[in-house]
């Protein structure tokens, strides 16, 4: 597990999980494109394209037209780093944020924080964009219980006020210094940095499965894609789609409701002289974001019938509204392909009474049009900070998804398919 840790602990935001990944798929034998080129694609052949930055779509070309496609996204709750962020309180300065989508904010304070994201260097008229991580380490510190005698019958916390960074005391200017170094010279003509958990992932508990760690949705489902589509044989093209701005609802360049998925799987059935009318009836979208597992401080929270608990394998994720893309028959090619592969799985339903989240699927599908079903891998505290879940459900995972990336799934009809 170290290659995940590693990827998890290096991977402070998006733009760095997209950087970790390329490096990956480099040292894999895959060659980069550029959106901005002519493509010249073969079969038999790996591939990776970067959209902005914080987005990485990687294929391999298979001898049957079709597409695998597998789609998870670099980025996590957080809070970004204003614009001119300092704020003098006496002899205090701390640094304002805005949220960066559904995180528990309580679960950010009185913990090891860093700044990361992206600087952009202009230099006599050329931008580029380099990621950047603080040396240093910050904190949001909460108020005493002293000063908060009901805190622990709950709390209700303001971003503005209450999330502020401490930069530091008798000191300004440390965070601007520090990216004054960063540019050597060069002028910074705007960045986007972001405060993140500086932690690094950790086991937890006895017995060596249950690991905590910030992150851990959904870069453990976008790390697993990278092991499997490496390992996998595949016979048809597979694809993986590491997209961004998921927490905040993809409707971005290089989100998921975005056309890069499509604009990609189009070029190369063009290059390979294939229809993508006929390539998109034979292809199959899994959606690999993590689920919720059963709570053992509130396990009334769950579906009373179906508990979903770490360390029983893969989550397939249903709802009647669609929230996630799974049906019938969808969920039936998934599990067939996860029982031939010997990777064991679970079923996930939200309780009937309260609200459920989305993810990739049904935003991907209004532009790639195939059959979907939505995984991932049972976990505890999603969006806190730091988030719990089992190595071994991690390793199912890798498995169902190289047995996904090396099946053939034909359709045969509006509603049959086989599996090869």
């Amino acid at each position: 597990m170290d290659g995940l840790f590693d990827y998890l602990n290096r991977s402070k935001t998006a733009y760095h999980a997209v950087e970790n990944a390329v490096s990956f798929l480099k040292d894999n034998g895959f060659e980069e494109l550029r959106e901005c080129d002519n493509w010249h694609i073969v079969r038999g052949q790996k591939y990776f394209v970067v959209r902005d930055g914080s987005a990485v779509i990687a294929f391999c070309t298979g001898k049957e037209n079709g597409f695998n496609i597998v789609a998870s996204h670099a980025d996590s709750p957080c809070f970004k780093i204003k614009f001119n962020p300092e704020i003098k309180v006496e002899n205090y300065t701390k640094l304002s944020v805005e949220r960066y989508g559904g995180g528990i904010f309580y679960s950010y304070m009185d913990t090891p924080l860093t700044v990361a994201g992206r600087v952009v260097l202009s230099d006599a008229g050329n931008l580029e964009c380099k990621n950047f991580t603080s040396a240093n380490t910050f904190v949001i510190p909460s108020v005493a219980i002293h000063f908060n005698r009901s805190v622990n019958d709950g709390i209700k916390l303001n971003v503005q006020t209450d999330m502020c960074l401490l930069e530091g005391i008798f000191c300004s200017g440390g965070l601007e210094k520090e990216l004054e170094d960063f540019a050597a010279g060069k002028k910074i003509a705007d960045c986007d940095l972001y405060a993140v958990s500086a932690m690094s992932p950790f086991i937890t508990g006895y017995g060596g499965s249950v690991f905590s760690s910030p992150r851990i949705d959904n870069l453990t489902s976008a790390y697993a894609s990278l092991e499997a589509i490496c390992a996998a044989k595949p016979k048809t093209t597979s694809v993986i789609y590491i997209a961004d701005n998921e927490e905040v609802g993809s409707l971005t360049k290089q989100g998921a409701g975005s056309s890069f998925l499509y604009d990609v799987l189009s070029e190369i059935t063009a290059c390979l002289g294939g229809d993508m009318r006929t390539a998109l009836a034979d292809s199959f979208f899994v959606s690999c974001d993590n689920a919720h597992a059963m709570h053992p401080n509130h396990p009334e929270l769950s579906d009373p019938t179906n508990n979903t608990l770490m360390g029983r394998g893969i989550v397939v994720k249903h709802h009647a509204g669609q929230n996630y893309t799974t049906d019938g028959l969808s969920s039936s090619v998934i599990k067939e392909i996860f029982s031939r592969s010997g990777a064991k799985y679970q079923d996930f339903f939200v309780r009937s009474d309260l609200p459920c989240g989305g993810t990739l699927g049904t935003v991907s599908s209004a532009h790639v049009a195939v059959r979907s079903a939505d995984i991932g891998i049972a976990q505890l505290a999603m969006h806190s900070c730091i988030e719990t879940a089992c190595l071994d459900d991690y390793k199912e995972l890798v498995k169902g998804l190289t047995g996904f990336f090396s099946s053939r799934i034909k359709s045969t009809g509006a509603d049959s398919v086989t599996i090869g």
